[in-house]
This record gives C-alpha cells, structure tokens and sequence, in this order.
C-alpha cells in the first residue's frame, strides 16, 4: 500500500543524507517535495499542513543544522513525525464479558471478512474465550450466509437470529451472549454511506442498544482523497474507539491511514493484509515509518515466517538441505510458502531498500500467478517423477504440461530452476558451515 509513497519519500530525503551540511533553505525545499509526494499519496490538505509545519519546526533547529549527520538528522525527524501522525498502537482487551466488538463503515470495506479474521485473531491471542458472532446485515443477500461461513471455519458460533430488523437481531445476539456465558460477541453491521442518513440513524440505535466496548471503523486503504470525510461522519455520529484499514496489500497510495488516524483521533489497530483468514496484522506506528521510508519491517517479516510457517516442517526441510537433498517436492513447499508470506512482493516489501529497487524489481515481471503455475506443474507430477526428475522424458513433460494447463518449456524452465536450486544445495552441504564462512558468495554460488 506504501509503495508509492516510499519511493518518492526516500527518494527525496536521500538527497539531503548525501549532502555533507544543510541550510534551512535546503530543508524548506525538501519539505515542499514531501508536500508534494503526501498529496500525490491522497494523504488529505489539512493532515499535509500540519505534518509539514511540524517537521519542518524541527528539522530547521540549530541543533540539527549544525549536527555531524544532518541529512540523517532530517530522515530521523521526518521518521519520527510520522510515527506522532500514525498515533500509539493499542491492542483490543477484552475487560468485560462479554466484550461487545461493533464493526461500521462504508459499503465493500471488507467488514465481513475482517469479523472473521478478528474471531480467529481472538482465538490465537486469547485461548479458550467463547466467541459469538452476529451479522446485522439484511440488506445484502449473501452477507449473513458469509459470515455464518466464516464462523464455521474459525470454529466459532453464529448466531443467525431471523429478522429485518437489524436493531432487533443486535438485542438478541447480546442476550444470548449474556445468558450462555460468551466472552466475545462481534456485530457485523451492513455497509452505509455517510450521506444516507436513515442508515446512519439505525446505526445510531444499534450502538445505543447494544453500549459496544469497542467499535471499530472499518476503511477500504484504496479510498484515497474520500477517507477524510467518510472517517469525520462517522465520528460525528458513533463513538468510534478504533480503525481498521483493509486491502492493505493493494495498490493504494497508503494516504487513508494518515488521513483517517488524524481525522477521528482514534488508534488504527489492525491491518489487514491479504483474503485469507490468518492475514491479519497489528498495527504499529514505528515499524510502518519504517516501511515508508524504506527502512523495511524485519520484525514484520519474522512474525509472519513465524505465524505462517509450520515449523516441524521448515525444520525437517531445513535438515534436507544441509544434506543436499532438494526434490520438486522441496521445492513446491518453498513455492507454497512464498505464497503464504504473501508471496515475492509481499516478503521484498518488508526488507530494507527495497522501495529503491521497486522499478528494477517490476523490470523482472515476477507475478504470484507464475508461482501458482509452477505449483502446479509439480502437482501434475507422479512421486516418483518429483523425487526423481530425471525420469521426466519428453512424452512425461508433454503429460505434465496438459496436466497443469501450460506448455512444455514451462516445465523445462521450473526443472531449470529446480536444478540450479539442488546445485546451490549441493554445494552447501559440500563446503559445510566453515567453508560457506571462508567462501562467502562466490564459493556458494560458484562465482569467478
């Protein structure tokens, strides 16, 4: 979601790192650039100004004109005002039983989904707590079906009353989450816009029937220049005590966050960075500062190895390669693991300097569709023909190739792959841990 706006960003302050001293009409120019780039990003006018004025205030301060480092000094400033504008992450507790959790927002925000995904964040981060789950929704057809489904797949309980009337289901899911003992009880209100005011109005009658200990405004990240005034009239009319901003791995310009945590003052607590249910993060100010301005999210990136990887698994695995096995089975877990991480795109965002490489990573047209290609060729695969791809002749490739809908030099390029990845393991295994450290690259990779 930050991608424009990081390189543009970093590409600016880069200027003033590689100059050996500053004056304030150094810094006053770049701070018009990055004026420039937060607008370009959606980031709404009057969230601009106040972010300029702030950080320009300090970056023109003797302290940092006069320091040893300071274009370094000016990134840090620029870092830190943004971590100030993004506001203090703050994880949902769950202090009363039980724990009413409302979602609002616009029409296609991602509530529905995200109600599903929080149910299964609950259940991970606080273990044996009794989840209900109620769709208010009876104006989309599919809506209540959805997350009845969604209940169904995290392992927790829908409760499905039937009526047209949205306040009356929001009364009997409170009840019933009173009466059998619930912890969590998650309302899934139907998307309205902020002009309709009969809709607001109902919304408004929910939320005093019900008193939620936390409603949380749910905002598509693809707004753009909207989010201001959607997040204001929404504020004006419910106690918001939280965001949430989905499609965060889309190609928004990465302005709602900043437009949407000045505009209702309130924590943004989750991110949600993908379909799929586990795809949740938390927010947390300084780690996507640091993506902005290029600095990657290593931490980001482990949790997520961490939380999507089996690690049974990825250590069996991790001993296969130390002995320089590596069959197109491996190598189908790898491609599969990718994926889960949110594939080549999603892992590069998360390393440092990267949004710098965005043009020459695009250049190499790497596309998640290409890897579920390749997944499944080896899946139109025989185990015999995985654990040993010698065996694949040109009538076994043809077979593979109409098997998984591609050509033959498809399969020829993913077995090139596959060849050069057992190679490195080969090599790995033959130089051992010593010889890597003496070698480095070159003695790994076979260089000259």
């Amino acid at each position: 979601m930050f991608g424009s706006l990081s390189q543009k960003l970093t590409s600016i302050l880069d200027k003033l790192k590689n100059r050996g001293s500053l004056t304030e009409d150094d810094v006053k120019g770049a701070m018009r650039e990055v004026r420039i780039a937060l607008l370009e990003a959606d980031v709404a006018l009057p969230v601009v100004r106040d972010f300029i004025a702030k950080a320009t205030e300090k970056a023109i301060g003797q302290d940092v004109l006069k320091s040893i480092t300071p274009g370094q000094m000016v990134v840090k400033i620029v870092h830190d005002t943004l971590v100030d504008v993004l506001g203090e992450s703050q994880e949902l507790k769950l202090t009363h039983i039980p724990t009413v959790i409302l979602m609002a927002g616009l029409q296609g925000s991602g509530k529905t989904t995200f109600s599903g995904k929080l149910a299964m964040y609950l259940q991970k981060r606080f273990s044996n707590k009794k989840i209900l789950m109620e769709s208010l929704d009876v104006y989309r057809p599919a809506a209540r079906a959805q997350l009845k489904i969604l209940a169904e797949q995290v392992g927790v309980t829908y409760a499905g009353y039937d009526s047209d009337k949205p306040v009356q289901i929001a009364e009997q899911a409170l009840s019933k989450a009173k009466k059998e003992g619930y912890d969590v009880l998650i309302l899934d209100t139907a998307g309205r816009l902020q002009i309709d005011d009969a809709l607001m109005q109902e919304l408004e009658t929910v939320v005093k029937k019900t008193s939620p200990h936390e409603v949380l405004f749910v905002a598509d990240s693809l707004i753009g220049q909207e989010a201001y005034a959607v997040a204001e009239t929404f504020k004006q009319r419910i106690p918001l005590t939280g965001v949430v901003l989905t499609r965060v791995d889309g190609d928004g310009r990465g302005g709602a966050a900043l437009s949407i945590r000045t505009v209702t003052g309130c924590p943004i607590r989750f991110l949600s960075v993908g379909e799929k249910l586990h795809e949740l993060e938390l927010f947390d100010p300084n780690r996507i500062a640091d993506r902005i301005l290029g600095m990657g999210d290593i931490v980001g990136l482990v949790e997520r190895v961490t939380e999507t990887l089996d690690q049974e698994e990825s250590e069996a695995l991790a001993k296969r390669m130390q002995k320089g096995l590596f069959d197109l089975n491996d190598f189908e877990k790898q491609l599969s693991n990718m994926l889960k991480m949110g594939g080549f795109g999603g892992i590069m965002n998360m390393l440092p300097g990267m949004s710098k490489l965005k043009d020459k990573i695009d250049e190499t047209k790497i596309d998640e569709k290409v890897i579920h290609r390749q997944i499944a060729v080896i899946r139109s695969m025989t185990q015999k023909e995985r654990k040993n791809p010698k065996l694949l002749n040109a009538s076994r490739k043809r077979r593979i190739a109409g098997g998984s809908g591609v050509e033959v030099q498809d399969v020829n390029r993913l077995l090139k792959q596959h060849q050069d990845m057992e190679t490195v393991m080969k090599r790995m295994k033959k130089l051992g841990m010593s010889g890597l450290m003496k070698a480095g690259l070159k003695g790994l990779f076979n260089m000259k």
